[in-house]
């Protein structure tokens, strides 16, 4: 495997190698679990999973791990909104937060350890910085000292000199007064009035948000990991601490490779809950469009570039899964004409590589363009643009099937069209495209018309033509076009159609 990923410690692209031959390790940052998750998690989730799959589909043995923050200020200020308490809400919202993944069609981690469960983990860790004198406590609280890890900034490339101190706005006057310096961060914060608080040798209180991570992933996966995932807004501080604390804690390297996800703007502004432009999950589903729809948005673009959530590229997604999907759906159909072998989307397709004797030699370079893309770097980009050339000829086939312009497919045509098809499937599976049936598809008749409608449109456009209001049968036209439906006009007053 000649997989190349962008680590962020070096700022270079790398060959990925994996410290046990055939095992990866993966850590990814996960929720604070005090809200719906939005389309910036989605973003984030989506593209990870793709990785995910990628390694399992070239024979890697992975275990992915992806926390809940299930003890911070966010949570605690929603419970006292709500008049309820820190665990009825993580609860609520770890539930919700399953819900939105599964509907996205993500993989579940292999492990999703809170930080309510791994406190033990989390003392003896701040325990070990003490000891090493990188710690020091300040009448219950507990600081790291940043100037003890020399490599500080080395994942970041931030001068701490530079930095605006307390950006986040998560120290408060009191820490201030506490620190050594600055930027020193909270390991373990002593307890204040009215919050849950947990026991510890410094006094009740609850860790820091960082330590958590750290602590996470020694316990789940040992002392140096293959990747370490998250947003870009996590590099700093979030992920520069994380890796100082556990590098002197254990001595050991942290991640070999670090990789970041661009954010999400909307509109060409950042989304931001404080200027009304934050769009959950819930809600994007709610409104009908399709789970595979919002993977495809995300996919579309390279995962370290920003993407720029509007309607229009929304609708522009809407209309590429429909012909994709037209494509994913054709094994499923009763249509005799194509010759097919009978079959169904079967999950062993997805699965498994297929040989390349079963695919001959088109198949074979198409699914190399395919593993190439991605091997560059993770560029879905390039790869779904792969799916859609192989997705090209079975929509014609399918339009004119149902059109009734094919009555058999030729066999030796039909077993070519076949290995496309069982190419299509199984390639987007990488990606976690998954057909849906066109009868049933979320964005139902607005997005994606049915036979009876479009002949219907047609039929309403030549009456429209017939009493010659010719601007009502250019908006039919128009319209039928904007769901993906291209009108061919041709001799003797007919006309065809074409799903574009």
């Amino acid at each position: 495997m000649s997989l190349k990923l962008t680590n962020t410690l070096t700022g270079r692209k790398e060959a990925f190698q994996s410290i046990q031959k055939g095992k990866v390790s993966i850590y990814c940052c996960g929720v604070t679990v005090y809200d719906l998750c939005h389309i910036g998690h989605a973003r984030s989730y989506i593209v990870w999973d793709v990785l995910r799959r990628y390694l399992i589909w070239n024979g890697y043995s992975v275990t992915f791990v992806q926390n809940f923050t299930d003890i911070d200020d966010k949570i605690l200020n929603r419970a006292a909104e709500e008049n309820t308490t820190m665990s009825e809400v993580s609860e609520r919202n770890i539930k919700e937060f399953h819900k939105d993944m599964d509907n996205l069609g993500i993989l579940r981690p292999d492990k999703m350890p809170r930080a309510t469960k791994c406190l033990d983990q989390i003392r003896s860790m701040i325990s070990q910085l003490e000891r090493k004198g990188a710690a020091y406590s300040t009448d219950g609280d507990v600081y790291f000292a940043v100037m003890k890890h020399k490599g500080y900034g080395k994942l970041s490339g931030r001068d701490l000199a530079k930095q605006q101190l307390n950006a986040d706005g998560r120290i408060t006057d009191k820490e201030k007064e506490r620190k050594q310096n600055p930027f020193d961060f909270a390991l373990w914060k002593g307890v204040k009035n009215n919050e849950p608080s947990f026991p510890s040798p410094w006094g009740d209180g609850r860790p820091g948000w960082h330590i958590e991570c750290s602590a996470m992933v020694l316990q789940e996966l040992g002392e140096t990991i293959d990747i370490h995932l998250g947003g870009a807004d996590l590099v700093f501080p979030h992920h520069e601490n994380e890796m100082a604390q556990s590098e002197i804690a254990t001595g050991k390297k942290l991640a070999n490779y670090w990789l970041h996800n661009g954010m999400v703007n909307v509109g060409g502004k950042k989304m931001s809950k404080s200027i009304g432009n934050f769009t959950t999950i819930r809600a994007l589903l709610k409104d009908g469009l399709s789970a595979m729809t919002v993977r495809l948005f995300i996919l579309q673009a390279h995962y370290r570039k920003p993407i720029d959530f509007t309607p229009k590229a929304l609708n522009a997604a809407a209309s590429g899964w429909n012909r994709l999907n037209e494509a994913l759906c054709l094994g499923n159909s009763d249509y005799e004409a194509l010759n097919w072998p009978k079959t169904t989307l079967q999950k062993n397709h997805q699965k498994n590589k297929l040989s390349s004797e079963s695919l001959g030699e088109e198949c074979n370079l198409i699914r190399q363009r395919f593993v190439d893309a991605l091997n560059d770097d993770l560029n879905t980009s390039a790869a779904v643009a792969v799916l859609f050339d192989l997705a090209r000829p079975l929509k014609s086939i399918s339009n004119k099937i149902q059109r009734g312009n094919i009555k058999l497919i030729p066999k030796a045509e039909a077993q070519k069209n076949y290995s496309r098809w069982l190419t299509l499937v199984q390639l987007a599976s990488v990606l976690g495209l998954e057909g849906e049936p066109i009868e049933e598809s979320t964005e139902g008749s607005k997005l994606n018309p049915n036979l009876n409608e479009i002949k219907q449109a047609i039929k309403e456009r030549n009456a429209a033509k017939l009493a010659k209001d010719f601007e009502a049968a250019d908006r039919i036209r128009e319209a039928l076009k904007d769901k993906g439906i291209e009108l061919v006009d041709k001799g003797g007053g007919v006309t065809d159609w074409i799903r574009i």
